[in-house]
């Protein structure tokens, strides 16, 4: 069954909130301490992911009809980009950033995101470039280190 990306409505809150959390506990422990983990989760709260959905930005990608990634666009940026981990390397991230991509070039000459460290070398294949390391020193000292990113339309 063919892939498809629908725009996420309020009743999709749950989904919405379990792919990003579930894909932020079991992938970023990998890359951070706890302490930036937990920053992660917070940062991605209920009420940032509802004001998204109900701004119409949050988008879900269905295979075989069900939930299995996200992407939130807020005029030329892309934020929250999560495939569940157990759907990861099978394309439906590539699939979420090409439709962010095309959505947003399509009113926009650039692309702004924050790239994670989980995610900076998808983003470098991807053309995005860095424009600005950024730390942010959470509350029991752990460093979150990301990267301010741009990738600008071809000509």
């Amino acid at each position: 069954m063919a892939n498809q990306i629908i725009n996420a409505f309020v009743g999709h809150f749950p989904i919405v909130k379990q792919i990003t959390h579930e894909t932020i506990s079991a992938i970023y422990p990998h890359y951070y301490p706890m302490g930036v983990v937990d920053f992660f989760l917070a940062h991605h709260s209920d009420e940032h992911i509802m004001e998204d959905i109900r701004a119409g930005d949050v988008y879900l990608l269905m295979h075989d009809n069900r939930p299995v990634g996200t992407v939130t666009i807020k005029g030329n940026e892309i934020n929250r980009l999560f495939v569940l981990p157990q759907h990861q390397r099978k394309g439906f991230g590539r699939q979420l950033l090409d439709f962010a991509e095309e959505m947003i070039f399509m009113s926009h000459s650039t692309i702004c995101l924050s790239s994670s460290l989980p995610a900076k070398r998808t983003y470098l294949n991807r053309g995005y470039i860095p424009l600005e390391a950024h730390q942010i020193v959470t509350e029991n000292g752990d460093v979150l280190c990301y990267d301010w990113m741009q990738k600008t339309a071809a000509p």
